[in-house]
């Protein structure tokens, strides 16, 4: 299985691909691809890591499980190919950028212009069994991203850290919020967004005052 991984996270992340519990994780991995179709391809597992340097990294957007339908799932969280019919979460991620920042609403749910500016768009369970959603949680691929949350914590000075949803806000006591900003909210799929837990949070807004403040390039959303 040929994963792809950009080379500046190689040191960051060495001491959790040389851990135990990786060397595990992974067989696990090569053996449910082995066995039934699972998401993303293999190629794409670590595609957050390659699209998005460690040194170009400002924002970390936190994501659960892979889509689990058959083209859905390209290794970066909430984002689809192109051609993929958007699902309910990133419509209504889009409808909230277009209020908060006015952006024309995208017809195209690939999100990878994101993380090429510095947006880590990161599953915190990296692969997943085609239509079952949760079934790689509990494998290790938990222990691996809230390693990199923490590292990222300790190593970065300045991220905005947006946790949307109940699963994402668990991760705030990985972070240092005397080093970065911590942005909360609702989930933004219908059943929360419905309920008024996610529009009007003005997250992409807050986002980007902020890393102008720290003087850096805000993000092209």
């Amino acid at each position: 299985m040929a994963v792809r991984i950009h080379p500046s996270w190689e040191k960051l992340l060495h001491s959790e691909f040389e851990a135990s519990y990786f060397q595990k994780l992974i067989e696990f991995v090569q053996r449910a691809y082995a066995a039934e179709p699972c998401y993303p391809p293999g190629s794409e597992i670590f595609k957050a890591f390659d699209v998005c340097p460690l040194e170009k990294t400002q924002v970390v957007l936190l994501g659960q499980d892979p889509y689990h339908g058959p083209g859905q799932a390209q290794g970066l969280c909430f984002s689809v190919p192109e051609g993929i019919p958007l699902p309910p979460s990133l419509i209504n991620i889009f409808k909230e950028l277009q209020t908060d920042v006015g952006k024309t609403y995208p017809k195209v749910g690939d999100l990878t212009a994101w993380a090429s500016q510095g947006v880590l768009l990161l599953n915190t369970t990296l692969t997943v069994a085609a239509h079952r959603a949760g079934s790689h949680q509990g494998k290790g691929w938990e222990q691996f991203t809230d390693a990199v949350i923490q590292k990222l914590s300790a190593e970065k000075e300045g991220l905005v850290f947006l946790l949307w949803g109940g699963y994402a806000k668990k991760k705030i006591p990985l972070i240092d919020a005397t080093r970065h900003l911590i942005l909360t909210s609702g989930h933004p799929s219908p059943l929360s967004a419905n309920r008024g837990y996610w529009f009007g949070n003005r997250h992409f807004s807050q986002c980007n005052a902020y890393l102008l403040s720290k003087g850096q390039t805000p993000i092209e959303w």
